[in-house]
């Protein structure tokens, strides 16, 4: 079995792409950050940014994107670099866990030993 986009042809990839191997070094696409759509897809767009476009009308991960649109991640990020200069989509993280107090955690220790 293969990978998603392991049999897209190279040259394919890199009209998508038009020639661009990365996404410049401040990309802010992880594979967890949330992407929304900040407007509709308009005629003569990309197919590619189009169909990101309708994916994202709800926040959805950059993984989730890739996977929907058969493409490397690497690809997909390229991609979402390019609306997001355009100012088509915005890109958040996920918010983390508070990390909890290390005080708490010792008094539940103490108690669970206590136990």
């Amino acid at each position: 079995m293969s990978r998603p986009g392991r049999d897209d042809a190279p040259d394919r990839l890199y009209t998508l792409t038009q020639g661009r191997s990365s996404s410049g070094p401040d990309n802010p696409f992880d594979l967890v950050t949330l992407v929304v759509a900040e407007c509709d897809p308009v005629p003569g767009m990309q197919s590619e940014h189009a169909a990101i476009l309708r994916l994202t009308e709800r926040p959805t991960a950059v993984v989730e994107i890739a996977a929907e649109l058969k493409l490397p991640v690497s690809i997909t990020r390229i991609l979402l670099s390019d609306l997001l200069a355009a100012g088509r989509v915005s890109a958040r993280h996920p918010r983390r866990a508070a990390v909890p107090d290390p005080d708490i955690l010792e008094q539940v220790l103490v108690g669970l030993r206590n136990l």
